[in-house]
This record gives structure tokens, C-alpha cells and sequence, in this order.
């Protein structure tokens, strides 16, 4: 092995979520002898996206998002250019297209990263990524990502389709953090009510109807006062007005829009719920974690694997079910559950957890 090693990622933007995705895999090569050049296909030269890649190396190709579709020979081109300026080890590429590129563009073996569930649903992307299975190793962002793959490529073998959790810095995240008062005076929260927080898209795929169903079942229950604030924005807020409205509830419920930076406030909510029908991982899950927030949960997909047993989870589109959950946490967060909560989010979903999982994975599959 000689002193320097270098590996290309692949990203097809750094919009949100993809640009914390970048971070967290250029650092787990830190204190190594790789060297990590991570290249963006979309998006304009941005200094502070630079920095937030925490890689030796970024290049932003400026493609738009209608000259990667398709057969994609401009990006193709560029990847093979850059593939060629020096000795890359092997690459790692989020979602499909930049996989599709980076297996025209290089003869690296490449990592490939899926973020949902469906990638391979698709007859095309089967026989594609048939085609090159050879150099073609698959990660899931959680078990449930990972299962969702192997279903649909039977004839893979289990071991190269395989999951590495999503995961944060978590003392970097906590520092960023306000505290309570602030975050409320931040959101424009009342400081001493009791409140639920969500924090996603205002889309069929959150599920915030049966969030606010759940909330309107428990309310009589819960602290005098009580609110349930949804932070983000989408085109479900008309309805679920609506719903809040129908519920009786319409004064209990914050449609607050499109926060920048929401995970700074977590830390204003009693309790955090993710109401969606179908979740590959559950990133708010881990930023609700670091703020020590108490954790309610659907049983679906990756949200359940984040989760564990830190927290309360009920039946998909459950309200009742919902609102019993609401009700025991406003009893508050018992010492155990609190623990449990902390020790999950290092051993599971921590930058530093992740390094030696995924070392252990490239020792496997290249040693």
C-alpha cells in the first residue's frame, strides 16, 4: 500500500440532505492515508459547500440538472478527466445517477449509496447495475434500504449489498444546538407550553394527518396548554389546516413553514414525532436524539432501526394508538429511556461508530 491513497465521491448536488451525506463519508477517511476528492455534478462553485464537504478536494462540474439526464456524456467525460489526474483506490456515489457515471466514466470499483427505498424497483436499473456487478458494491442507508435492494436483485449475494447507517457529528450538532428558551423565542414558542414537535415536508409521505388526529385524541390529556408545532412547508398545508380546523384544534396546531436550519431548535419540543408511512432512515430522529428530546415514532421502515427502543412507536396510521404515546410521554422521559437514547446515538450513529464499520466492509470486499 503506498503512503497516499485517493478516493473519488460522487454526488449529484449538495442540496439537502446530500451535502451532510459528502461529510460523512469524507470523514471517516480522516487520520488515514486517503485522500478524499468529492465532486458535485450540479451547483455553482460555493465556498461554504467547500468547506461543509470536510473533503482534500472538491470540484464543481456546474452541469444542470437537464444535461445529466439521459445518456449523460458531458458528465461522463468530465468524470473520466478527473478519474485520470491521479491513482483513485475506488469510488463512492451517491444515489443512481452518479453511479450510472461513474461506472461509464471510470473502471474504479464503485460504492454505491442509496438514500431510498425503490432504487432498483425499476427493470432498467436491475439489468444496468447486472451488467456491472463485477465492480458494484451496494449500501443501504438502513437495514430496511438494504432488504428493499436485495428483493430486488435476488441473484446478488447478500454480502455485497449491505447497510451503513446514516450518522452525525454528534458533538458538532449538540454545540450548534440552542438551548431551550432560545429555541422557543427562536420558533416564537410559547416558554411554558408543552409542545410536540415534526419536522418534515407537508407531503402524503409524512403523514401529518394522522399526527394531527393522534394530537387532537390526546389533547384533553396532555399538559393544559399543549401545542403541536410542524415545522416545513408543502402542499398539503391548505388540508391539513383544514384537518386542524375539523379537529377542533385549529389554535393547538403551529404550521410555522419552512425553518432554516431547524435542527439548531429541537431542543424547544417535549417530545419529537415522526409520523411518516414509509421513512428510509430518519435523519431528525438523530437530530431529536442529540437534543435529548423523547422520541415518538412509526413502525416503518428505517425510522423504527434509528429509534430502537429509545423511544415510543406505534402502528402506521394509527391515531389512537399515536395518542397513547403522547399521553406517556407527557409524563415525561424516564431516567433508562434517557440513557438508552444517548448510548444509541454513539454506538450506532456517530461518525466514529461509522469508521469502523465501513473499514471493515472495503477489508471484505477489496481485501
Amino acid at each position: 500500500m503506498s503512503a497516499e491513497q485517493h478516493v473519488l465521491q460522487l454526488c449529484h448536488g449538495y442540496d439537502a440532505p446530500f451535502l451532510d451525506c459528502a461529510r460523512q463519508y469524507a470523514v471517516l477517511f480522516r487520520e488515514t492515508e486517503y485522500r478524499v476528492t468529492t465532486v458535485y455534478l450540479t451547483g455553482s462553485p460555493d465556498a461554504a459547500v467547500e468547506q461543509g464537504s470536510a473533503s482534500d478536494e472538491v470540484i464543481f462540474l456546474e452541469h444542470d440538472s437537464k444535461s445529466i439526464r439521459g445518456l449523460k456524456l458531458g458528465a461522463i467525460r468530465d468524470i473520466r478527466r478527473i478519474a485520470a489526474s491521479r491513482k483513485f483506490s475506488f469510488c463512492i456515489a451517491h444515489r443512481s445517477k452518479p453511479a450510472y457515471v461513474a461506472l461509464l466514466g471510470t473502471r474504479l470499483p464503485v460504492i454505491n449509496v442509496h438514500h431510498a427505498f425503490g432504487d432498483y424497483a425499476r427493470r432498467s436499473r436491475q439489468l444496468f447495475a447486472n451488467l456491472f456487478r463485477h465492480r458494484l458494491w451496494l449500501l443501504g442507508v438502513s437495514d430496511a434500504v438494504r432488504d428493499d435492494i436485495r428483493r430486488c436483485l435476488p441473484g446478488w449475494p447478500a454480502h455485497r449489498i449491505e447497510t451503513l447507517y446514516n450518522r452525525i457529528d454528534v458533538q458538532a450538532l449538540q454545540r450548534e444546538q440552542l438551548e431551550r428558551n432560545a429555541s422557543r423565542i427562536a420558533l416564537g414558542l410559547p416558554a411554558e407550553a408543552w409542545v410536540v414537535g415534526n419536522v418534515g415536508r407537508l407531503h402524503p409521505d409524512k403523514d401529518q394527518t394522522t399526527l394531527i388526529r393522534g394530537f387532537a385524541h390526546a389533547l384533553p390529556s396532555l399538559p393544559e396548554g399543549s401545542l403541536l408545532a410542524i415545522l416545513g412547508s408543502g402542499r398539503l398545508e391548505s388540508k391539513l389546516r383544514m384537518l386542524a380546523a375539523d379537529e377542533g384544534i385549529a389554535d393547538r396546531v403551529l404550521f410555522l413553514g419552512q425553518v432554516p436550519q431547524a435542527r439548531r431548535y429541537f431542543k424547544a419540543f417535549d417530545v419529537f414525532a415522526l409520523s411518516s408511512d414509509h421513512e428510509p432512515f430518519g435523519m431528525v430522529l438523530l437530530e431529536a436524539m442529540a437534543a435529548g428530546v423523547p422520541l415518538i415514532c412509526s413502525d416503518c421502515g428505517g425510522g423504527r432501526e434509528v429509534m430502537g427502543d429509545a423511544g415510543w412507536l406505534f402502528p402506521l396510521g394509527d391515531a389512537s394508538s399515536l395518542a397513547r404515546c403522547l399521553t406517556e410521554a407527557a409524563v415525561g422521559l424516564s431516567a433508562s429511556r434517557e440513557e438508552r437514547m444517548a448510548s444509541r446515538l454513539i454506538r450506532l450513529f456517530s461518525d466514529s461508530s461509522a469508521r469502523s464499520r465501513f473499514f471493515g466492509l472495503i477489508a471484505r470486499w477489496f481485501g
